[in-house]
């Protein structure tokens, strides 16, 4: 699509909950895969309130937009003029377009602006199909295919991300498929498909084309013809016809990891696969992967030394404030059962009261285990963690041992002691394990297994399709870690470390309130039970 001119936009907006007001748009317009000419972005002040989960993710407030937006009516107007009657594209084109554009022009009595073209978001799942499959979102497939950062929830960072991803991994893919034009590139995202790995199900994560040798996967795909449900009926439908053609199949693009320390990737358009080129594949997505499992653990360790230090200045408040919403519970359940069956019934509240308070200090005694002792990791732990991780993931394989139950079971459990003491923080057990697996597993008296990988070609196509995955997780688990408030609070006290003792203040004095209403509510069951049985309740 060398001469099409067409416009990619994105938005911020105030939510999911209509009415939808958009709070910033930025666009790019774009001739074929390329830029062409400066982007486009203003601040849009509705003089509406900010829900404070949308504030969280794009950063703007209500003051802000009040003090740097324009009226709708002014942004809409340039939008027009730097739009013109190019199509629009956008990476979740049904949310920005049918949700949030469309619906505000009407509210605004402005009249639509150009007309909807295709889904980004569609065209890149089709394309990198079958890996990473399902999950295409914008800011992991940035971080997987290492692309610049751009300002990740901001509609300007968005739109350069997408325009980076259309030019430098959807590109050579396209035109490697023949869409070299418009009309093409529209009509094959605008035609029904669905993954090649089954999304959902008893064979989740699994590809269709296993049914193919695999009867069980061509009954369930049979049976799904006959859903009531006609958007799954029609997907199995979809499925079976491409089971049955001569003519289909399936090639993977996938990303060359040349050295340990490239930077960039380079994008291999349909690979041929033999042993030797995924073993030096493999051994990069290893390393690729080293990278992340150790970001995941520096951040983890900054989430934990704020979740830690909070615990400690506050742990009896937070008991306090437990142990009376526990009473209240069971005061309440204690006069429902008075009033309902009976004194003796009643009367044994009072005992699961007293154990559900146990549970309760177990609870606390647990958590402050976990956290005792959690600190930001150095320099010097960080390099030991990601030495160790490099270690670690060549245990990683998903088709090890699946003939022998027995070694099966073994490494099943050695997965899960890494992930135990990765999510832990426990990097002595991770270096334990590390520098000899096989001592750790015969320390804990599980069947000997051999770790070496293996030669066959299918088998290492399997470990070289779940690491690609693996990658794609990991950097789902740091975004999730980015955007909690423990690590928001995090980079608050990097600033200033005074903001701790700030937060720690305005907590206490907020859980103290809830305290004393706590302990009102408390006291009149109190009362209202010492009235009903003439004696003082737990």
């Amino acid at each position: 699509m060398k001469d099409a001119t067409w416009i990619l936009i994105d938005t911020e907006t105030t939510g999911l909950k209509q009415p939808i007001f958009a709070v910033e748009i930025a666009a790019q317009r774009m001739r074929g895969w390329l830029r062409d000419g400066e982007p486009f972005r203003r601040l849009i002040n509705h003089g509406c309130e900010i829900p404070q989960e949308a504030a969280r993710v794009h950063g703007y407030t209500r003051e802000i937009l009040e003090r740097d937006g324009e009226s709708p009516e002014a942004v809409y107007s340039d939008f027009r003029e730097y739009t013109g009657d190019a199509p629009i594209v956008a990476y979740n084109l049904r949310y920005d377009w049918d949700q949030v554009l469309v619906p505000e022009w009407e509210r605004l009595g402005l009249l639509p602006i150009s007309s909807p073209g295709f889904c980004a978001y569609l065209l890149a799942q089709r394309l990198l199909d079958p890996v990473p499959a399902g999950n295409c979102k914008l800011q992991t497939l940035r971080q997987y295919y290492r692309l610049p950062e751009r300002g990740a929830h901001t509609a300007l960072g968005d739109v350069e991300t997408v325009a980076d991803i259309m030019q430098e991994i959807l590109r050579p893919i396209a035109e490697k498929r023949g869409l070299d034009t418009w009309e093409k590139v529209k009509s094959f995202t605008l035609e029904e498909w669905y993954p090649t790995r089954l999304v959902f199900g008893k064979f989740k994560g699994r590809s269709f084309l296993d049914a193919r040798e695999d009867s069980e996967l061509r009954s369930w795909l049979e049976w799904l013809t006959r859903s009531s449900n006609e958007r799954s009926a029609r997907m199995g439908q979809w499925y079976i016809d491409r089971l049955d053609s001569s003519e289909i199949s399936f090639e993977t693009p996938v990303i060359e990891f040349p050295d340990e320390d490239q930077t960039a990737p380079g994008l291999v358009v349909f690979q041929k696969m033999d042993v030797d080129y995924l073993r030096g594949q493999i051994e990069g997505l290893r390393s690729r992967l080293a990278d992340l499992e150790t970001k995941y653990g520096v951040e983890k360790a900054k989430i934990d030394s704020i979740k830690a230090r909070l615990f400690e200045a506050l742990r009896p408040f937070y008991e306090e404030r437990d142990r009376l919403r526990l009473v209240i519970q069971y005061r309440k359940i204690f006069i429902d059962k008075l009033l309902s069956e009976g004194e003796e019934e009643a009367e044994t509240v009072g005992e699961e009261y007293e154990r559900e308070s146990e549970r309760k200090e177990e609870d606390y005694s647990s958590t402050a285990s976990a956290l005792e002792g959690k600190v930001e990791l150095d320099d010097g732990q960080t390099q030991r963690l990601k030495s160790l991780w490099r270690k670690l993931v060549k245990n990683f394989h998903p088709d090890r041992f699946e003939s022998d139950p027995e070694k099966r079971e073994t490494y099943e459990k050695l997965t899960q002691a890494i992930n135990s003491a990765k999510d832990a923080g426990d990097i002595e057990l991770l270096e334990r394990i590390a520098s000899d697996p096989d001592a750790f597993i015969h320390s804990q008296g599980w069947a000997l297994v051999s770790l070496d990988d293996s030669k066959e070609l299918n088998q290492l196509q399997s470990l070289f399709d779940y690491l690609q995955v693996r990658v794609l997780e990991i950097i789902e688990e740091v975004e999730d870690l980015r955007r909690s408030p423990d690590f928001e609070l995090h980079q608050f006290v990097e600033q200033d470390t005074s903001v701790l003792e700030k937060v720690i203040e305005e907590q206490r004095a907020e859980i103290e309130r809830e305290i004393e209403d706590l302990s009102a509510e408390a006291d009149a069951k109190a009362a209202e039970i010492e009235e009903l049985t003439g004696e003082l309740p737990f």
